[in-house]
């Protein structure tokens, strides 16, 4: 149900007294989303998976129980990734993917595959179309 011109007045001047009291907090609140803490504990595990994959790599040369803990880390990380993963949600992923450079990774994958689908079209158009079944026959 819309909101009616009153009570969209009022929440305009709510949101006003918000900017002239605290600006700071304002901006937070307007840069935020339900899934912004996931998304940035996302980041940290994949950082942190990283790190402990190097590290289990540069230690396994001293002794296999150090390399251990980087496996450990890798571990922890990646346990971490999908709890927020699932916190996260269908809908939090399409979010943020939207939100990637101002349009959407889909757009941007989407649009390549089609390029590459139309350059493979037209190489297979061009063939002759007779070659192609006798390939087959010989096996």
């Amino acid at each position: 149900m819309p909101l009616s011109e009153d009570e969209q007045r009022i929440l305009s001047e709510i949101e006003q007294q918000l900017y002239e009291s605290d600006p700071a907090l304002a901006r937070e609140v307007g840069s935020t989303t339900v899934y912004t803490d996931a998304f940035r504990n996302l980041k940290w595990a994949a950082i942190a998976f990283g790190v402990g994959a190097v590290f289990m790599v540069l230690t396994l040369q001293v002794h296999f129980l150090v390399a251990f803990g980087g496996f450990l880390m890798m571990l922890a990380s990646a346990f971490l990734f999908e709890r927020n993963l699932r916190l996260l949600g269908k809908v939090g992923i399409e979010q943020m993917t939207n939100g990637v450079g101002g349009s959407g990774v889909r757009e941007y994958f989407g649009a390549a595959g089609d390029r590459v689908r139309d350059k493979l079209r037209r190489d297979f158009e061009g063939e002759n179309p007779t070659e192609q079944g006798s390939d087959n026959s010989d096996d």
